[in-house]
């Protein structure tokens, strides 16, 4: 049986942030995925069956809800390992999906160990599978993809941080896109085929600029200069840990390369950037006592009616941007 095709990525209208980040993703995989937050009917997964059309495979896989660890990963069959000697590997989800696109609807669901040893493979490449003394390792090479509405439950802050991206989509769509959005939906609902020759050569182009930046990547340098503006905007932003600066350098170098150009820019950089801090954000922090700032010893005269304790007065506060907010989408039902 011949599987229809999906509905072509650069005929999506709309969502321009949450596209940018998909192609950014299949440029440089290292960057970690992305994880899209939004009300259903946003259409979540058709952006990512059209992201696996740019890549090599097209390979499209979803994790089912309710998978198990040995469906994620995976089996070894001790059986045939103790009368043949050697191991029998069953292939699993991740197996299936290396070379393209592993789409994990409602993450925020999974129970914990799952989400952080599918986020384990994701950052490495590699699926490791170990049973009784015998093991066996496999490429998983793919475009982690997964979605969420927070309404539902939210994901542990450290699950969070590994997801590389996070886009919101709104759900207020303007009346003149809503249309776009419906008449594209039906033309391909009544021809997949036709609707996708229509779009061939967008798609081609598409896919095209994706390969050729790909090809580019690995000669732009990860250099000094844009690494210390993302540190100190990071510093600012008071994320947690490193992984936030590694993830932000990578996708401006993804987006240089994105452009065409052999340097990151700080066009790269600010382009980015709410895509890697949004999830990562943390609240302002209490103000600090400058360094040059000495507390009154318990012998010095108290100060003069009228001029002031300037020396108790507190730092001023640095601004550090807003806090990651949770859109108050309704549940499903």
């Amino acid at each position: 049986m011949t599987e229809l095709p999906h509905f072509p990525l650069s005929a999506v209208v709309g969502a321009d942030d949450l596209k940018l980040a998909l192609c950014l993703t299949a440029i440089d995989p290292k960057i970690g995925g992305v994880l899209i937050e939004g009300p259903r009917g946003m259409a979540k997964s058709t952006l990512a069956r059209g992201l696996a059309d740019l890549l090599a495979s097209g390979q499209f896989v979803t994790l089912p809800l309710g998978a198990t660890e040995e469906r994620l990963v995976g089996t070894l069959d001790l059986d045939a390992a103790l009368s043949e000697g050697r191991a029998q590997f069953s292939p699993g989800v991740l197996a299936k999906a290396d070379g393209g696109v592993l789409y994990v609807d409602e993450v925020n669901l999974l129970p914990d160990h799952l989400v952080d040893l599918l986020l384990d493979v994701a950052a490495s490449g590699t699926n490791l599978i170990e049973r009784d003394g015998i093991s066996h390792r496999h490429s998983a090479r793919f475009v982690l993809i997964g979605t969420m509405n927070p309404e539902e439950g939210e994901l542990r802050p450290q699950l969070l941080d590994r997801f590389g991206f996070n886009v919101v989509l709104s759900g207020q769509t303007q009346p003149t896109e809503r249309g776009q959005i419906i008449r594209r939906r039906l033309d391909f609902d009544s021809d997949p085929q036709g609707f996708c020759l229509q779009w061939a050569d967008q798609q081609a182009a598409l896919r095209e600029r994706c390969t050729q930046a790909r090809a580019l990547l690995e000669s732009i340098p990860l250099d000094d200069q844009a690494l210390g503006h993302i540190t100190e905007r990071c510093f600012a932003a008071g994320v947690d840990g490193l992984r936030a600066d590694l993830v932000w350098l990578r996708g401006a170098r993804a987006h240089a390369a994105w452009r065409g150009v052999t340097a990151i820019s700080e066009e790269d950089i600010d382009t980015v950037a709410e895509f890697a801090l949004r999830h990562r954000r943390q609240a302002q922090s209490n103000p600090v006592t400058p360094p040059n700032t000495q507390p009154p010893k318990p012998s010095d005269p108290s100060p003069s009616e009228g001029q002031g304790q300037w020396g108790d007065m507190p730092a001023p506060a640095l601004p550090v941007g807003a806090r990651r907010e949770v859109p108050a989408w309704p549940k499903k039902p």
